[in-house]
């Protein structure tokens, strides 16, 4: 995509609300750019020492060029800025934004921005679920592939990009993963732009799930016709979105492709590609795949399509596929103990995810679920969990939640045929917190086991996010005596 020049930032004056990973890169960037900012987030001065101090160590200039506001968010701040920049964790009923909004002030983010200044080619993936795994395995297969002198992976994983933009060249490339947060309030896409699939997810954030999808279609709607989109053509949710596509389009899924499309599918057990005008190449086995679960095999099949759409040979993918065990946090095998395998899987954040991960094993399972809940359903993740689960441990604030289900999926299921009914006898057990599930499941525990911590909510009631959570159950497991 051709890129406008680069903004000049100088004595502009901009408002970044929150002093989180985004936050803070943006405005390093923006101070580096002789922009002056004013830091907010409603959290006190205490709990952002640490920011802070990464500020003052970073910053040539600081505080001179910085104002930070903490504690609150008050209105008088918008009559010192011209542009209001709104981190994703953010939301934008937040008074001080919806005030800007009616003042008339431009808002952006580090994401928008980033896809002003980058001077690269930008691949964009999201969807609500698998975009950090697909994320990832785009950039090892981009990497591997020796076509670029360096491939960037950030966003909203790892690192905000915005904060290595200036280091980046014209023969990089950059890929990205886009929360709905990001995207509600962008009005850039990148080149190759990817929707894996749209299921119930922050409802409690976006309300309804026409809001929510429309958040995800801003990833297309700003292409040019020279641009590329990846759908996964499997889900009803992201193939609604076809006709948002403005230049080439490739799909992924597991069943054949059809005839007059481009993308990939498996096909006898191997993952295959089809290119215009080309005939269908074999790109790798399944059994190639180390990845547990269908829902791996569909991301690596996204990763594909992707891949190709940048412009990656089939050949080249299978190098960086082929030794990927999994992001931190995903399915991720903590130890051996008591007989029994036990899995972090605390980016795991709505109930769908949960689902994933219980089809992705066939031994007997002891279930960790709960922290907050983003108003999600929980009905086809409790019927799932009376017919697989041996059993389930509930902590956090969702627990209410989680044992009203499972109570009305124990009624629906003893009036169904004996064939769906629940296999075995199901125990349940309810603890304040994570530390107690760790306690309950080490209780439990017998030779053949799988632990499975999946929580289906967030973190948010207990851990500062995902990433200490499932820190903090790696670090309770590797102590169990």
């Amino acid at each position: 995509m051709e890129r406008d020049s680069v903004r000049d930032w100088s004595g502009r004056k901009v408002l970044v609300i929150g002093a989180a990973r985004q936050g803070l890169a943006l405005t390093s960037y923006l101070v580096r750019h002789a922009a002056q900012v004013i830091l907010n987030d409603q959290r006190p001065e205490q709990q952002l020492a640490v920011a802070r101090a990464e500020l003052e160590s970073g910053i040539v200039g600081f505080p001179g060029s910085i104002r930070c506001v903490f504690g609150a968010h008050p209105l008088d701040l918008l009559e010192q800025v011209d542009l209001v920049c709104v981190s994703g964790g953010v939301p934008l009923s937040l008074p001080l934004v919806s005030e800007a909004r009616r003042l008339g002030l431009p808002l952006s983010n580090d994401s928008q921005i980033l896809l002003e200044a980058v001077p690269c080619r930008v691949v964009g993936i999201t969807g609500s679920a698998g975009k950090t795994t697909t994320t990832t395995l785009v950039g090892r297969i981009a990497d591997q592939s020796g076509r670029w002198n360096k491939v960037w992976v950030g966003g909203n994983i790892g690192l905000p990009l915005i904060e290595f933009v200036d280091d980046m060249s014209s023969t990089d490339l950059a890929v990205i993963e886009l929360s709905s947060f990001q995207l509600e309030l962008m009005s850039r896409s990148p080149d190759v732009a990817a929707i894996l699939n749209i299921t119930p997810n922050h409802l409690d954030r976006h309300g309804t799930m026409a809001a929510y999808t429309a958040a995800k279609a801003r990833i297309l709607d700003f292409q040019p016709e020279t641009t590329a989109a990846v759908l996964g053509r499997d889900d009803p949710g992201a193939w609604s979105l076809l006709d948002r596509v403005h230049g080439r389009m490739l799909s992924f899924g597991l069943a054949e492709l059809p005839e007059s499309q481009e993308g990939t599918f498996l096909r006898d057990d191997v993952l295959c590609l089809r290119l215009a005008g080309q005939p269908d190449q074999e790109i790798m086995s399944r059994n190639q795949v180390r990845l547990r679960g269908e829902h791996n095999l569909l991301n690596v099949l996204a990763a594909s399509a992707i891949a190709s759409a940048s412009g990656i040979p089939a050949s080249a993918i299978p190098a960086g596929v082929q030794e990927f065990n999994g992001v931190a946090h995903r399915l991720e095998f903590v130890r051996l103990w008591g007989g029994a395998e036990w899995y972090n899987d605390s980016i795991a954040t709505a109930p769908e995810r949960v689902i994933a991960a219980i089809h992705s094993f066939d031994e007997p399972l002891i279930l960790l679920v709960g922290g907050r809940d983003k108003k999600l359903p929980w009905d086809e993740f409790a019927r799932l969990v009376h017919r697989r689960v041996d059993h389930l441990i509930v902590f956090g604030e969702a627990a209410d939640l989680i044992l009203a289900a499972m109570q009305a999926a124990a009624v629906d299921l003893q009036n169904q045929p004996q064939s769906v009914q629940q296999s075995q006898k199901l125990t349940i057990t309810r603890c304040d917190n994570l530390a107690g599930a760790v306690q309950a499941a080490a209780g439990l525990v017998q030779p053949g086991d799988v632990v499975l911590l999946s929580p289906g909510g967030t973190s948010f009631d207990e851990f500062r996010d995902f990433e200490e959570r499932g820190e903090c159950f790696a670090k309770m497991v590797k102590e169990l005596p």
